[in-house]
């Protein structure tokens, strides 16, 4: 399997003129998404943590509703990228072939498998009331999820999708070049634990589009915090599935967009 980091030589211009040396950057590779024998879509991802990439891709799509759907699942590396290759049971799988007959054509890689403009706008799952934060809690989960994105102190060039709770803090982090890749493979991560998403808040570094919004239902958290802003239709899928979105979160506060009823103020007791 490819590393996920590469080390290459470049060359630096600084005013005092040019230097040698060597830069570590991300690997981005294809990344092939195969049912049942039939391909689904091609991704351009970072070649680690593929087995949660897959279970978390396959999740967000709705080709599957939870990971014991999936019969089995192999990551083959090919001349040219990697195939994650899955076998559906039965009932899946003949669901997904009556779906592929209404298919089109080709997509975009943010939203895969999808023939028409009411799929892409289909609504969020709708999210359960989960658990409230203290304005401090929200500080304290991202601050702590720049140490733990090791591809990134690395590369500097890679974006992070993140779990954090209360009891136990980050449980788990993945990091991809693409935003969506980050946040299927962190659903993957969550579905493979059993981790419980409603005592808990998904923490991103990337812009929050509508796909995020609608992956981040599905894994049923009920706060989306990240340190960049939303879309004004993210914004909008977010008060409709029930979500607080929180955003523009940087070393001083942060913006609230949707359901502001869970972030608690520090004066109210907990």
């Amino acid at each position: 399997m490819q590393d996920p980091v590469r080390i290459v030589h470049r060359q630096i211009w600084r005013e005092t003129g040019l230097n040698d040396g060597e830069r570590a950057i991300p690997e981005e590779t294809a990344v092939s998404i195969t049912y049942n024998g039939g391909s689904y879509a091609v991704m351009m991802a970072t070649p680690q943590n593929l087995e949660d990439f897959a279970i978390g891709f396959s999740l967000s799509e709705g080709v599957v509703t939870n990971p014991a759907e999936i019969d089995s699942l192999e990551v083959i590396p090919l001349d040219d990228g990697i195939e994650l290759r899955m076998w559906l049971t039965k009932a899946e799988a003949d669901r997904l072939q009556e779906r592929r007959r209404h298919i089109a054509g080709p997509t975009g890689c943010g939203l895969c498998g999808i023939d028409s403009i009411a799929e892409a706008m289909r609504p969020a799952a709708i999210v359960a009331r989960g658990s409230s934060f203290h304005a401090h809690q929200i500080m304290e989960a991202m601050r702590g999820l720049s140490p733990l994105q090791k591809l990134n102190v690395a590369t500097r060039a890679v974006h992070a999708a993140a779990f954090w709770t209360p009891s136990d803090g980050i449980v788990a982090l993945r990091e991809d070049v693409g935003r969506h890749n980050a946040l299927d493979k962190l659903s993957g991560a969550l579905a493979r634990d059993n981790v419980a998403t409603s005592d808990g808040i998904i923490l991103l570094t990337s812009r929050v589009s509508v796909e995020m919004v609608q992956k981040s239902a599905v894994i049923g958290a009920p706060m989306i915090v990240s340190v960049s802003a939303p879309t004004a239709l993210a914004v909008r899928m977010a008060h409709e599935a029930g979500i607080t979105l929180v955003a523009i979160a940087r070393a001083d506060g942060f913006e609230i967009f949707t359901h502001n009823d869970r972030v608690l103020d520090e004066t109210v007791p907990a």
